[in-house]
């Protein structure tokens, strides 16, 4: 039997925009994110746990402009949603969401396809 498991990270992390359309100055945020895998059995929760660690660590007190994977791009609550979501992929899970909240009110959510 599977089961739909969420776990819940906070993370610090500032980030500025410097679009044409949108230019905003550098701010910080407490983040969260929140990400459902299925699992076939507990056994697997512990990976999942550590996998989600592993990229909230890589996002937690930077900023978000100088990351690799968002260089020359708008570092948006979309993208990280999305990120979130490739990286619990590659690492074997079944994502069911992804979701990213910014501030109380403003959040993003990413399914595979």
């Amino acid at each position: 039997m599977a089961f739909l498991l969420s776990l819940r990270r906070p993370f610090v992390a500032d980030h500025f925009h410097e679009e044409p359309y949108f230019v905003e100055a550098r701010h910080g945020h407490n983040w969260m994110v929140e990400a459902a895998v299925l699992l076939e059995d507990g056994a697997q929760e512990s990976a999942f746990a550590t996998a989600l660690d592993a990229w909230v660590e890589g996002l937690d007190y930077t900023v978000l402009n100088e990351q690799a994977r968002l260089q020359a791009r708008n570092p948006t609550t979309e993208l990280l949603a999305q990120w979130a979501c490739e990286h619990l992929a590659a690492a074997g899970f079944h994502v069911a969401s992804v979701k990213v909240r910014e501030k109380a009110n403003y959040w993003a959510l990413c399914r595979p396809a």
